[in-house]
């Protein structure tokens, strides 16, 4: 029977470079805690540096973002980076997803300012605009739109959330015209679109008894509420729902390339498969995968069993008669440390390889492990030099 490790093709190169020089969006997407803000803030860094205006805009709330790049904090604003080298005539700017913020800008961009404060004051405006399941991916899909429209950036690289919900925005289009379309939505709409007898022509007995039900449930004011806003709604968001489908296809089309981020652990590489799965599914463009924190030994001809062997004999030597010339319990000590990094590396490729046999055609680069966490911008630009194999 043939072993997995023997069966493995080594990858193509993934070289970023290219990419960096050319490409107009880039997406990095991953599960949690394999390094993806970092990849991002890393990529649009040497982006900057090697000449182009860019943005990184990130989706995920953490604070990583900020601090790795010596900014106080982020929000729906882009704000510059300060200490890049701007030699090559390039910018960096960044910033993070205001989801509320970002929901009043579309409101306000496409209703009158009396209009837009009644929308504002409406209590199911509040809550969809904060806390409604799908309001995140859709207002990504509208902030991307928004800065692409602008012209004011080269690049754009989008740091997505963890998890498999950082590919949700991918079906915002879809699932807001399914609402637009939706029964209950031509429903709750009767109300504000006819009255007397012409209501009851409308809506019929069968609306009137959830009419009874719902406003027992909820109460008239609300009900009256949620009819007044969904009015609003379907006028404000028809053209949203044009602008996310824009947005979709600029994903799908040259210029755009999908990062997709892992480490080398079986459920981060099995994130990154189904990653993969889902954007060649999609059409969209994959520019390759990127494994952080890949443990290398400098010393890998030394295997890991004559480096155990070599410290059990060390730790006997230590307990007998000093030896002149050196510690033997030290030497015992580092070839364990040796043995134990080599064996983990050998693990992490043997998990590597699983994906590389499933996905063969996918590009790959691989970040070492770093001694400490990245949180300035020379870390990043190390990791940037990894990432274009120049480091």
């Amino acid at each position: 029977m043939t072993r997995l490790a023997d069966q493995a093709v080594a990858p193509p190169l993934l070289d970023l470079d290219p990419l960096l020089d050319t490409a107009q969006v880039l997406v990095c997407c991953g599960s949690g805690g394999v390094g993806k803000t970092t990849t991002a803030a890393a990529l649009a860094l040497r982006a900057a540096e090697r000449g182009r205006r860019t943005v990184v805009l990130t989706i995920d709330p953490a604070k990583r973002l900020a601090q790795s790049l010596g900014l106080v904090e982020l929000d729906n604003t882009p704000r510059p980076v300060q200490g890049i080298d701007t030699t090559a005539g390039g910018s960096l700017d960044a910033m993070m997803l205001d989801m509320k913020r970002t929901f009043d800008e579309v409101v306000l961009a496409h209703t009158t300012p009396d209009k837009a404060e009644q929308i504002f004051a409406n209590p199911f405006y509040q809550a969809l605009s904060s806390s409604f399941a799908g309001t995140q991916e859709y207002m990504a899909m509208e902030k991307l739109g928004q800065l692409k429209a602008s012209d004011d950036y080269d690049l754009i690289v989008v740091d997505t959330p963890p998890t498999r919900s950082a590919l949700d925005f991918l079906d915002a289009p879809q699932h807001l015209t399914t609402f637009l379309d939706g029964r209950l939505l031509k429903i709750l709409l009767a109300p504000a679109k006819a009255s007397g007898k012409a209501y009851f022509k409308v809506v019929g007995a069968g609306f009137m008894l959830f009419t009874r039900t719902v406003t027992k449930v909820i109460g008239a004011q609300a009900l009256q509420d949620l009819s007044t806003f969904v009015a609003a709604l379907e006028t404000m968001f028809g053209g949203f729902a044009e602008r996310a489908e824009g947005t979709y296809r600029m994903l799908g089309q040259p210029g755009t390339e999908f990062v997709v981020v892992a480490s080398p652990e079986p459920d981060a590489i099995r994130e990154a498969s189904f990653f993969v799965d889902r954007l060649t599914t999609e059409g969209m463009p994959l520019a390759g995968l990127v494994v952080n924190r890949v443990q290398h030994s400098a010393a890998a001809e030394l295997s890991v069993e004559r480096s155990l062997a070599g410290a059990q004999v060390l730790r006997a030597r230590s307990q007998e008669v000093p030896v002149d010339g050196g510690d033997p319990a030290l030497a015992a000590a580092v070839l364990s440390v040796h043995a134990d990094r080599l064996a983990q590396a050998q693990r992490q490729r043997r998990i590597r390889d699983r994906f590389v046999v499933a996905h063969p055609e996918v590009g790959l680069v691989e970040v070492p492990a770093l001694p400490g966490d990245v949180h300035d911008l020379a870390g990043l630009r190390e990791v940037g030099g990894y990432l274009a194999g120049a480091a």
